[in-house]
């Protein structure tokens, strides 16, 4: 059987400052070993702290009333254990909004109208809401299909829902403007910005800003083009306007939100970096792997559709590196599949795999944030349903928030036997908030049907490991279409909506061997690693 590990990192020479974990495949006949080196002693990378963020969809706004859903008790609840983390409120929609103030706030406070603990969403409206924004999905599904998208209006309840929600759930509030207002010039009509700036800075939001959502598609969406280098002109005119308020003159401003690098995107991105490169904060893109109208599940388990995002990213890096080499690149809006995701698979435990895989390659190859699309919003790659229960990556996003710190660290793996890419690993140091120095957390993904067992060596006998490994609540490819998970076998779901359940680790004492199943993700903390990087 050929080796299945790929390398996914620079190689490394063997070093006295790591150690190696064997890694055995279970099979009929011999199994190959596999080394892994273990670079503990620098760290290689930080990323933000935010690292893994999420976002609301704008369509959540296309009626007013469903933002109330960012109430919910349940909402709340699951959104606090994401957190630090951005919240960015944006998305195709994002460029047909425009604030309509009813002036009904008194604004003379400059403070939210009720605390965090007095906001709660009555059971009987949540009800409601859930109903008719199931409803107002296929809607929302046949604009999108036919690229016919109406002016949305919205009022200062957006505003004040939203930014409730973000500052009671531990989030910095990122907010997209409309871009799609423009003058006869073709340059951005910001009077409407302005007016909800103006806003906002009268109840003293703490918030950032983008401006506009994947600007290579605004001729498909409006029949409008705005090119790369007059798009940056439109940010050095909101800079200035930011500039001007005592509130937001040090607030970040992030975009341009432009899509993946391919033809035209490109240049998009280059006249960009030509006019607006001073303007923003950090450089964003957006990235998915598949389109959700014709994959499959074999994409999902595809070694080579993962790697796609290294090419992707790199591509990016350089020209950004060009530039500006110091400022930082976020993954602005990523998920499986574009098009609202893929039916059937983006809201499943299939799913987990291509999202842990870009957060471990993300962070190692020099992104600073991702965010994840979407939070709560239309389309199947959410992290929370139409009922607002958790699927499978809202809890592999939480182990992740628990478990893995912000140092990026070195591995190498190595056999006699050639290699495969169908089990993929990272490193990191363990969250400090979670674990004493020098912990460690090796990432483990197995794409395989086929369980590995992971073997610690005398090296580090004396290290206690804790496991959070997932799986489906079903065996084989079926489980894979499931939308529930286990973790260490037990089947995760709330205690009732204001309490997760524990999500403890699996203790292992010193020297047991590390069971990788079939089809699963797993979290390995080494707590007794005593990794100087993590000191």
């Amino acid at each position: 059987m050929k080796l299945v590990l790929l390398l996914l990192l620079t190689v490394l020479s063997h070093r006295s400052d790591g150690f190696q974990i064997k890694l055995d495949y279970c099979s009929n006949g011999s199994s190959p070993d596999l080394h892994l080196h273990l670079g503990l002693s620098a760290v290689f990378r930080r990323v933000d702290p935010r690292f893994l963020s999420v976002t609301v969809d704008a369509s959540l706004a296309s009626k007013e009333k469903f933002m109330s859903l960012l109430s919910s008790p349940k909402m709340r609840t699951l959104a606090k254990a994401l957190s630090p983390a951005f919240l960015r409120f944006g998305g195709t929609r994002q460029d047909f909004m425009v604030f309509n103030p009813q002036k009904t706030r008194q604004l003379d406070s400059g403070l939210p109208a009720e605390s965090c603990d007095k906001v709660e969403l009555p059971w009987w409206l949540e009800e409601r809401l859930k109903k008719n924004w199931t409803q107002q999905q296929e809607i929302l599904m046949r604009e999108e299909l036919h690229r016919k998208f109406r002016r949305i209006q919205f009022t200062e309840l957006t505003i004040d829902l939203l930014h409730s929600f973000a500052n009671c759930s531990g989030f910095d509030l990122i907010f997209g403007l409309n871009a799609l207002l423009r003058t006869a010039d073709n340059s951005w009509n910001s009077s409407n910005a302005g007016s909800l700036l103006k806003y906002c800075e009268s109840r003293r939001y703490q918030m950032s800003w983008e401006l506009g959502n994947e600007p290579n598609s605004y001729e498909k969406k409006a029949g409008v083009r705005v090119d790369g280098y007059q798009l940056g002109l439109d940010f050095t005119h909101l800079r200035k306007m930011m500039s001007q308020s005592k509130l937001y003159r040090g607030a970040g401003l992030y975009g341009p939100d432009v899509g993946q690098p391919k033809d035209h995107r490109t240049d998009i991105l280059q006249g960009f970096l030509q006019s607006g490169a001073d303007a923003v904060d950090a450089y964003t893109w957006h990235h998915y792997y598949v389109n959700g109208r014709d994959t499959s599940l074999e994409d999902f388990l595809d070694p080579e559709v993962l790697d796609t995002l290294a090419l992707k990213t790199n591509e990016v890096l350089e020209k950004v590196k060009l530039v500006s080499p110091e400022k930082p690149v976020w993954l602005g809006e990523t998920s499986s599949a574009y098009g609202g995701g893929a039916v059937g698979l983006s809201d499943t435990f299939v799913a987990g795999f291509m999202w842990l895989d870009k957060l471990g390659l993300a962070a190692r190859l020099g992104l600073d944030v991702v965010m994840r699309q979407v939070l709560v919003g239309s389309g199947s790659y959410h992290l929370v349903d139409d009922n607002l229960d958790p699927l499978p990556d809202y809890w592999l996003s939480v182990l992740y928030k628990r478990l893995v710190g912000p140092e990026v660290l070195k591995v190498e793996a190595f056999s006699d036997f050639g290699r495969s890419k169908r089990v993929r690993l990272y490193l990191h140091c363990a969250n400090k908030r979670s674990y004493s120095g020098g912990a460690v957390v090796l990432i483990s993904m197995n794409l395989s049907k086929k369980p590995a067992r992971i073997s610690v060596p005398a090296l580090v006998s004396g290290s206690t490991v804790e496991a959070f490994v997932l799986q489906s609540d079903r065996p084989g490819e079926e489980g894979l279409y499931s939308r529930s998970v286990k973790l260490n076998g037990d089947a995760l779901k709330m205690v009732d909506d204001k309490t997760l359940p524990a999500l403890g680790g699996l203790r292992l004492p010193p020297s047991e061997h590390l069971q990788l199943p079939a089809f699963s993700l797993a979290f390995f903390v080494l707590v007794d690693a005593r990794a100087a990087a993590c000191g």
